[in-house]
């Protein structure tokens, strides 16, 4: 015989209410309250009806994702696997189901909100990315649907968002090649319009600042994407500024492990081995490159994490809750980076 949220109701002493206060994590029940009705509910073995519940609540008990990016990247850049897998477990942990879209440009972002929306087929929306003057949060916020962002926004206010310390990253992993005795540094960007890709440019362009080492915009790439191709292509042309000028980069600050991976292949073509990179994102296929790549990892997972987190404490009406997080970023220093000269 099916078990009942009656069934548990008896088991723990309560009231069918109260457990069903319990499955949504309410704020008001005491942890012993919690702890006695989430034993009975494990003992019993009961699953909720989780289409009687979003019939009764008028909700879907799902939560959308759009994600900047193609198919085919998807499947290579590790980031958007360990951030949803993030999103993931926090939500299987709320009992929400996640459901999510990939496109290839802003404009297919917002179709894709409107979608969800126009459909009600989601309760809450997770962006992938924070564009500056991003039309699908202004959107969002203008139709007052419930979203967080990974990213810093533009104007934060009222906007949940979950994002590294991007600036402070590339200012530290600039430091740490002059540290190690670098002066003619390159640096590959991504898009523009993204404003991680606006914030790493910011901070290696104030470390080279501080340390009053000039920018040699030859070997400068601000305009980009987060592709191995753009990375290779980079890294070309710097080598080809090099064999003009005979003065070549000593090292190279990419944005993501995909330029990196890249800028290493350019090199190997190339014969080239002491020019040191280091990548962001620190994605396993870094691991197994020759050389093994040098990453600053900004733990992907937790930023998938909280965003959720943000999201379901909003849908819950958690007013306590934290609006923004930012997630710690650590260097994981391997073989791509040599003591310059």
């Amino acid at each position: 015989m099916r078990v009942t949220i009656n069934d548990v109701a008896r088991a723990a002493g309560v009231s069918p209410s109260t457990v069903s206060r319990v499955l949504s994590d309410h704020p008001k029940i005491s942890p012993n309250t919690k702890q006695r009705v989430r034993k009975a509910i494990k003992e019993l073995n009961y699953h909720p009806n989780t289409i009687a519940r979003s019939l009764a609540r008028n909700t879907t008990h799902t939560i959308g994702v759009i994600l900047n990016t193609e198919a085919d990247l998807l499947m290579r850049n590790t980031f958007f696997i360990q951030a949803l897998t993030g999103v993931s477990v926090y939500a299987r942990e709320k009992g929400y189901h996640v459901m999510f879209a990939f496109n290839k440009n802003e404009d297919e972002d917002l179709a894709i909100a409107k979608s969800y929306l126009s459909g009600r087929s989601v309760d809450g929306i997770i962006l992938f990315t924070s564009r500056i003057r991003d039309r699908c949060i202004e959107y969002l916020k203008k139709n007052r649907f419930p979203f967080s962002v990974i990213g810093r926004p533009d104007d934060a206010q009222d906007v949940l968002w979950v994002d590294n310390d991007n600036f402070h990253a590339t200012y530290q992993v600039t430091n740490y090649l002059i540290g190690r005795g670098h002066s003619v540094i390159g640096f590959m960007g991504g898009p523009p319009s993204l404003r991680v890709s606006v914030d790493r440019y910011e901070g290696f362009k104030k470390a080279m600042s501080v340390h009053d080492l000039s920018l040699n915009k030859e070997i400068i790439h601000d305009n980009g994407d987060f592709s191995e191709e753009y990375g290779y292509d980079c890294m070309g042309k710097m080598l080809e500024v090099s064999a003009r000028s005979g003065r070549m980069p000593d090292a190279v600050v990419t944005c993501d492990d995909m330029q990196a991976i890249g800028a290493l292949k350019a090199m190997e073509v190339h014969g080239i081995r002491n020019i040191s990179i280091i990548g962001f994102n620190n994605t396993p296929l870094g691991y197994f490159q020759n050389p093994r790549l040098t990453s600053v990892d900004v733990n992907a997972d937790k930023l998938g994490y909280y965003s959720a987190k943000l999201l379901v404490d909003c849908l819950e009406k958690n007013r306590d809750a934290p609006r923004h997080y930012i997630v710690p970023t650590v260097l994981v220093e391997r073989e791509s980076v040599v003591y310059g000269s």
